[in-house]
């Protein structure tokens, strides 16, 4: 008896009691996992119906690949990267091939719940006591700002006169 299944993108063929590598499933060693996505099946050379079939596994490890060396290079311009990469793998061991996929109960409406409507109602309560806006700040008087900047205008010619000086001093 084999069986064609995908699972991780790729499509297998497996028979009883074989060891595969996938890409990693969720679970730990010695969790059994159950492959529903079964494409074919078959014994010997006649082929079977494989709708509403499963593939019953047991996990036997969770490891890692070999390490995959990424080397970019850019010529004439001293560009080199070197990168690796180990991609997460789990052992599978086949237990049986077969067998009918439990099926799913039909999904019932969820009843509106009692604690979704207050957290509705308290939204609004939330947003009515508002901060009343800080006043502003009374415009400082025209003498007062003009004040330092006259200062400021002062202090420029000075300078240029200073850098006029130095050249004529030598």
């Amino acid at each position: 008896m084999f069986a064609v299944v995908r699972t991780g993108g790729k499509q297998y063929r497996i028979a009883a009691d074989q060891k595969i590598i996938v890409d990693r499933l969720p679970g730990e060693a010695g969790d059994t996992v159950t492959l529903g996505d079964v494409l074919l099946m078959g014994e010997g050379s006649d082929l079977k119906a494989a709708a509403g079939q499963v593939v019953t596994a047991e996990i036997v490890a969770q490891t890692k690949g070999d390490k995959v060396i990424i080397f970019k290079k850019k010529r004439r311009h001293n560009y080199r990267r070197k990168n690796g990469h180990r991609q997460d793998h789990t052992v599978l061991k086949i237990v049986a091939i077969g067998g009918e996929a439990p099926k799913k109960a039909p999904a019932k409406k969820a009843e509106p719940k009692a604690e979704a409507a207050p957290a509705v109602e308290a939204a609004p309560a939330a947003e009515a006591p508002k901060k009343a806006a800080a006043p502003k700040k009374a415009a400082a008087p025209k003498a007062e700002a003009a004040a330092p900047a006259a200062e400021k205008k002062t202090a420029k010619p000075k300078a240029a006169a200073n850098k006029a000086a130095k050249p004529a001093a030598e």
